[in-house]
Parts: structure tokens; C-alpha cells; sequence
């Protein structure tokens, strides 16, 4: 059984089924019904429309049709489709969100970039030409009467 993008897919928990414990898996696994406790993969989690997870995910790939609550950390991607629930944070380097997709966390997309998300943005923000470089206007240096005057009052 292959997953939407290929990559074996071999571990499912069906739809009626639950499942609590540790759940370590070589592969992808889908989960169309009940899952609390631990996953840990280097493939893909898909979280099928019937399917309810209480975990954090750390995988490749994670598609979440279904209601996940935990966070989700990706190293490729996430999908959000659109009857997808997720109450946790979510980290990858992309994230691809349908219309109707409920969420309450933060979303960080890195890009895929070595660095911290708030470094790059910030060093972007202050990157490039500055207001005053632009219109040639320099502050002038307050006056000799003004210096004497802010330090008689401090």
C-alpha cells in the first residue's frame, strides 16, 4: 500500500480502532482512528478524516485531514487539508493550508533555512537603504545653547 505521494505506507490504525501507547515506526503510518501517546518516524503520519491523534508528530511528512492535538514538526512538510483540525504549534519548512482548516497555535515556516525563523526575518527587515540615506537628510547635532539647557535640567 503506497501513501498519496509514494512512500510505503505500512502501518495503518483503522477507522473504529484505538491505539494508546508508543508507537515507533520504520515507514509511514496512517491513523483513520483513535491514537494517544507517542509516534516517532522518518517517513510520513497521515491523519486520515476519521482519524483523532493526542500526540506531538515529528516526521518527514504530515497530512492531517482528521483532528490532531499536539504539535506537529515537519522536515519536509505539512499538509492541512480541509476538514483538518489542530490544536498545537506547528514547525516545517513549508505548510500547505486549505480552505475550512481550523487551527489554534503558532505556525513557523523556516523555508528550509539553517537559521532561526525571527534571524532571518529581522536581518531582512534590516537589510537594504535607510529612510535618511534616501532623502540626503542628516539630524543635525543640537546646538551648543540646547546642550547647555537639557543639562541644566537633568
Amino acid at each position: 500500500m503506497a501513501a498519496k505521494n509514494g512512500t510505503q505506507l505500512n502501518s495503518v490504525i483503522g477507522e473504529g480502532s484505538i491505539f494508546e501507547g508508543k508507537f515507533y515506526i520504520d515507514g509511514s503510518l496512517q491513523i483513520d482512528g483513535r491514537f494517544e501517546g507517542e509516534i516517532k518516524t522518518k517517513e510520513q503520519v497521515i491523519v486520515g478524516e476519521s482519524g483523532k491523534v493526542k500526540t506531538d508528530i515529528d516526521a518527514k511528512r504530515v497530512t492531517v485531514s482528521g483532528t490532531v492535538i499536539g504539535n506537529i514538526n515537519a522536515e519536509e512538510s505539512v499538509f492541512l487539508l480541509s476538514t483538518g483540525r489542530v490544536l498545537g504549534n506547528i514547525k516545517a519548512p513549508r505548510v500547505h493550508i486549505e480552505d475550512g482548516v481550523v487551527i489554534q497555535g503558532e505556525v513557523s515556516i523556516d523555508g528550509g533555512q539553517k537559521k532561526a525563523a525571527k534571524s532571518i526575518i529581522e536581518e531582512s527587515y534590516s537589510s537594504g537603504p535607510k529612510l535618511a540615506e534616501l532623502i540626503g537628510f542628516e539630524k543635525p547635532a543640537p546646538a551648543k545653547e540646547e546642550r547647555r539647557a537639557s543639562a541644566r535640567n537633568a
